[in-house]
Formats: structure tokens, sequence, C-alpha cells
């Protein structure tokens, strides 16, 4: 092909792209009568439509599928909002009848309620009740869903009115939490592939696999780099277009944006043991604890050669950014992996939307394209992972505008931040392996490699904690308190289900503020425990000091501490802080923490297992802001910057976790928010006077 013609070709492409769009009044007319009259036309009802209306066939084709599917989304929601009023309906009702029961007083049993008669025969008709309503639900929305119902999709109204915390009343006329709505919730229940669909799906994702290949190795005519220092590269999504879409088919509508990006480097780790990391959704979630919130394996359609090569999964996904103002983003997708060749292997995630005409993920038409990574091993235990993101997201939620740069730049879910994660959780797992000569714990005897390990492994399922309380996921309910501070306090309630968390409901309580020092210098100064006094009122303003430190990667900011003040009350010399630091190259940080008694640190530290012990952690989430001219993501240097440019600031998300009580059915009182209002505003006042930083 002559390569001066591609230029105008593509041109006239693009040209036509945009036209297909617009649709007239009087076409989107003629088109909705059509369809109330007939929603699937064949291909001759289609010609001739496409005639009339002076449309292409494939124009009308994808117009009606569209169109079905939105029908069937909103069948879905209707469905799902009738059964939901259905069983508060029901729940209130149950409510009232245990009210009343406990003021029933029977005259021969002298002030003993009567419940004991009641109890057996009432649960008995609540169940029954309850599961004729689900088969008739299920039955509803089977019809819509075009397959035999198995679970309603458990999402819950993304506006949801002010609910009071303050039951039994201390906060007056508040908002309260239904703690009902946040015990034993699960989302992302994936319909399985049936026999008619595993073929067509295998077939994608081996046209994704080719897709990914050409993407990772492609040059400039693909892919733009950044400013000057700037290491990802983002995706001309024109010239992707032109190349790997035929003609007249790339529609896509003007509130669908393009998030496309690719980044590559070195992580100590080979490639066999990543691409088990890969494949299995509990060390997906754990390597990523700061951007997938949850993941789990919904079918396996090819287990492959050790569960590695030729291997295809549908997957389900929720990423995150580590705070409520963030929407979450859910993808259902195919995880295929293949070995290329000897010691290269490759990994293609695509969202196979177009083969089941059902809408996945939230909000439904967000989809992954095909994008993943390829992984080529090293020599020297390393292997160099080239990693491309390519998604279509469709922003219907608000987002928090310190957050709205990081996510609209694409930085909060690109290549570079995944890659930077990667290779910071590839050096823990080293620093894990390789763990050498022994500290000295409190009593003055050394603590074994296995006591580290131990240290080691409990401290990472308190980050996993840490992160999973503060994801925004439509089941996790989080209240704006009104007035409370100069801050904005979001806080969420919940009964304790997850393994390391202590029985009972934990409050959650969270804000988000912007702060005008680089993110390098907010985590050096939260991390450290010489400053700990400064912000940390529960150090009562004496110093803290490190007993115990064990290194978890190449920078040695990263790592896992025990710290102790120096001067403590009698009631309290008895605990301990275990502490987590982690940064990687993106900019991400964390600091987390959780009081641990001296007895149970002494069980940790001499090598127990520690997957048992429950933990209330706290701590900061810090991210680069990505305002543009900020040079966030680019070295920062210690103070401005040249004439012209926004100095570097960064975004902190503050968290605090607290027992209400150890009784799964108590609520939430005044004063446990009291507490953890007081303990966010006093925190984050301290920390803006510590950084000299003015104004709220």
């Amino acid at each position: 092909m002559d390569s001066g013609d591609e230029p105008e070709g593509s041109n006239n492409n693009q040209h036509q792209r945009k036209q297909y769009h617009r649709h007239t009044p009087h076409q989107i007319q003629q088109l909705e009568a059509m369809f109330k009259e007939c929603p699937h036309p064949d291909e001759n009802q289609r010609a001739a439509l496409a005639r009339e209306l002076d449309l292409e066939p494939q124009q009308i084709k994808f117009w009606f599928q569209n169109r079905r599917t939105q029908m069937k989304a909103q069948h879905e929601r209707a469905s799902n909002s009738f059964l939901r009023m259905e069983n508060d309906k029901i729940r209130c009702e149950n409510v009232t009848m245990r009210e009343a029961l406990k003021n029933v007083i029977c005259p021969n049993c002298v002030g003993q309620p009567v419940t004991d008669y009641f109890d057996a025969q009432k649960l008995r008709m609540e169940n029954t009740q309850l599961k004729e309503e689900l088969d008739r639900m299920s039955s509803i929305t089977s019809k819509y869903l075009g397959r035999p119902f198995t679970q309603a999709p458990a999402v819950l109204p993304t506006s949801v009115p002010s609910l009071d915390l303050s039951v039994g009343g201390g906060l007056g006329g508040g908002p309260s939490l239904d703690l009902e709505l946040l015990s034993g919730c699960s989302s992302g229940m994936l319909p399985p592939v049936t026999k008619m669909e595993r073929p067509m799906m295998v077939d994608l994702a081996a046209r994704a696999m080719d897709e990914l290949i050409r993407l990772a190795q492609a040059g400039r005519q693909l892919w733009v780099k950044g400013v000057p220092g700037d290491a990802p590269e983002t995706l001309n999504v024109a010239a992707y277009d032109s190349l790997f879409t035929a003609p007249g088919g790339a529609f896509r509508p003007p509130d669908i944006s393009v998030e496309g990006s690719r980044d590559s480097g070195l992580v100590f780790m080979s490639a066999v043991a990543l691409v088990d990391v890969f494949m299995d959704t509990n060390k997906w979630t754990e390597f990523f604890p700061g951007i997938v919130s949850k993941a789990h394996t919904g079918d396996v359609l090819m287990s492959g050669l050790c569960g590695r090569s030729e291997s295809l999964i549908m997957m389900y996904e929720e990423l995150h950014v580590v705070t409520p103002v963030v929407p979450t983003r859910e993808f259902s997708f195919l995880r295929y992996c293949k070995q290329i060749e000897q010691g290269l292997w490759a990994v293609a995630d695509v969202s196979p939307d177009g083969l089941r005409d059902v809408p996945y993920g939230t909000p439904p038409r967000s989809r992954r394209l095909p994008s993943g990574c390829l992984i080529a091993d090293m020599s020297n235990g390393y292997s160099k992972v080239t990693w491309v993101e390519h998604m279509e997201i469709e922003q219907t939620l608000p987002i928090s505008a310190l957050y709205r740069n990081l996510v609209l730049s694409g930085a909060a879910f690109g290549a570079h931040r995944w890659l930077a994660a990667l290779q910071r959780a590839c050096e823990r797992v080293a620093s894990l392996a390789m763990l050498g000569a022994p500290h000295h714990d409190l009593a003055g005897a050394g603590v074994t490699p296995e006591g580290q390990r131990s240290t080691m492994k409990l401290s990472q399922q308190m980050v996993g904690l840490f992160c999973a309380s503060l994801s925004s996921s439509p089941l996790q309910r989080w209240v704006l308190l009104p007035g409370t501070t100069d801050v904005s306090i979001r806080v969420a309630a919940q009964r304790s289900a997850e393994p390391g968390q202590p029985n009972g409901v934990v409050l959650t309580a969270a804000t988000s503020i912007w702060l005008p020092v680089p993110a390098n210098h907010a985590f050096a100064f939260l991390r450290d425990e010489s400053a700990r006094s400064q912000w940390d009122i529960l150090a009562h303003a004496n110093q803290v000091q490190e007993v115990l430190r064990i290194p978890n990667g190449s920078n040695p900011d990263n790592c896992v501490s025990v710290l102790r003040g120096t001067m403590t009350d009698a009631n309290q010399d008895g605990m301990l802080i275990l502490q987590e630091s982690c940064t990687d190259a993106s900019g991400s940080s964390l600091v987390v923490y959780s009081p641990i008694d001296l007895l149970t640190a002494n069980v940790v530290m001499s090598g127990e297992d520690a997957s048992g012990i429950p933990l209330l952690p706290s701590g900061f989430a810090i991210l680069p802001d990505a305002r543009p001219g900020s040079g966030a993501g680019a070295p920062s240097s210690s103070s401005g910057g040249p004439l012209g440019t926004i100095s570097p600031g960064c975004v902190v998300a503050v968290a605090f976790q607290i027992l209400v009580s150890s009784l799964p059915s108590s609520r939430v009182d005044a004063e446990s928010m009291a507490t953890v209002t007081g303990l966010i505003g006093t925190t984050v006042q301290q920390i803006k006077a510590a950084l000299n930083c003015a104004g709220p």
C-alpha cells in the first residue's frame, strides 16, 4: 500500500465516523417507531430502514443493539428497585413486630414478655414469605435477562438519603445509618458462561491477545510521549481507531471517554511467578490493595498447562482510589494467558460486552478494550514488563475536585501506576523471602526470621483492611456529616465480617485534604516516628520510639515498624503501634498503622500465625494531585519552581477506625461519632500546622 495514501484515507474515515454519530431528530424518531414495532429487525428490514434514513445498515444494527441493552438495563433497575422496596417493607414490619412483642406482658408469667410462642413460628413465616418473594422477582428478572436468574445484582441506589447515626438520640436530628444494609453484602456475581458463548469468547480472547501484542510493540504511530521526564505513553485514539476498527465501526458516544496508556520496566520476579499472580485473583488483590478493592474468578473456560499457558478465565474486578469520594470502576472481562515463546508470556484482558447482551459493570457502558501485559524473563531474576491499559469509561457519578485531575488525566488507573505498584509489591515479596539477621525485640531477645515474616504478613493484612475500608463501592454506604469541622468528614459503619477484623460494629471516618507540598514530602513527614508527636493526638505530645524495623524494599522508607511511646500512662504502657510505610515510583504512598498490645506483639514476633489477630487500621493514602503544570509524577524540587509553573501538591486521605461495640446488634452512638470526628479534625489541623499549610 502506498504510504502517501494513508493520511488521506485515514482523514476520510475519521470524517465519516464523526458524521455517523450525529443522528437527526427525524432519524431518531423513525428508529424509535421501528423499535416499538420490532425490536429485533432482520437484515432486510435493517437495509430498508437504512435506505429510508440515509444510514449504513451497520449503523442501524448497532443502534438497535444499544437500544435493546438500554431497555434491558432499565427493566432490570426497575425490578431491583421493586425488590428492594419489598424487602425494606418486610424488614420494617419485622422491626415493628419485635418492638410490639417487647411490650406485651403475659398475666400468668408475672412480667415475662410473651415471645416464646411467637419466635419459632414467626421465623418460619418470614423465611417462607421471603423465599416466595425472591422466587417471584427472580422469575420476572429472568425474562429481561434472557437466561435463568441466579442472584439479583446487589446494586444499591447511587443516591442515598441521609441517615441517622445517633440512634438513641445524641446528635439530634442528624442523619442515621442502617447497619442492616452493610453486612453480608457482595457484588459482581457473574452469570455462568453457556456452551453457546464459550467458542465465541475463546475467539474474542485470541483476537484480544493478537491486538495486545501489536499495541505493546507498536511505535510512535500509536503512542505519544508525555512531557520530558514523564515515562508513560498515552494512546493516539484516532490512530488506534483507523488501524484496529473496521470502517464505520468506531461508534463512540460523546459521554464515553477512552483511557489508553503504556509503560514498561523491570520487575524483581520471574515471569512464571508473575503469571501466577495475574491468574490468581487472591494474589491479584494482595498485590494491588491500593487499586483493586475486590476481585474473583467467575468461570474457568480453559485451565491451560499448570493454570498458565492457554488459560482463560472470566474475571470480575472492582478498581478504586483509596478514598470515599472517587467512584469505583467495575469490570467483568476475559483474562487470557499464553506463552508466546521461551521466556516470553502475554496476559490479555478484554470485556465480552459485545458477545453477551447483558449490561456488565458500573457504569454499564464502561469496558476493558484489548489490553494487558507482555512479560519477558530476564537472566538475573528480573522480568521486563510492558503494561498496556486501554478502557472505555462512562463517568456518571461525580468525582471530588481534589481527585478530578488525577482521574480524568488517566493517571489514577493508568499503566504507570499499575507498573509502579507491581514493582513495589514484588520488592516486598523478595524482602519477605530473604529476611536475614535477627533484630531485637522489646525484651532484648532476637526476633527470628520467622518472627519477621509473621510481622510482615500481619502488616500486609492490616494494609489490605485499611484500603478496603475506604472503598467507595455502592455497597459501602458513606454518609457526609453536616457542619462538624472545617473539613468534610464521611462515615460508614459495618458489622465486621472479614478475617482480621474485631467482632462487632466498626465505625470508619475519613476525609481528604489538599496539601501544597510534594507527595514525597508529605509521606516523609507522616512516616517519620520523630515527627509523630506533632500530629498524633494519641501520642499525648510524647516522642515515639521505633523498637523494630523490617525493610521491605530497595527504598529505605518502605518498611514495617513497631513503635512505642517513650512516655506513657500506666494504663497505656502495654500498647504498641504496628505501622507499614510504602511508596512507589508513581508517587502513590501509604502510611497505615494499628494499635497492638504487647502480648500480641511478642506472639507475632515469635513466629506464630498472625492471620487471626484482630486489627483496627487507620492511616493516610497520599497521591500527587496531577494538576497540569505541577510536575506531578516527576522529581520535585525542594521549594517552588520556575516562573509560570504550579507548585507541586498532593491529596491525602485521612481515615480512622474505632470499634463501637463487640455486639453485632449494637448501633452507632453519639460518643463514637464525637470520638472519630474529633480525631479527624484535630489530626488535619496539626498536620497543616506542622507543614506550615495555611487555610482549610
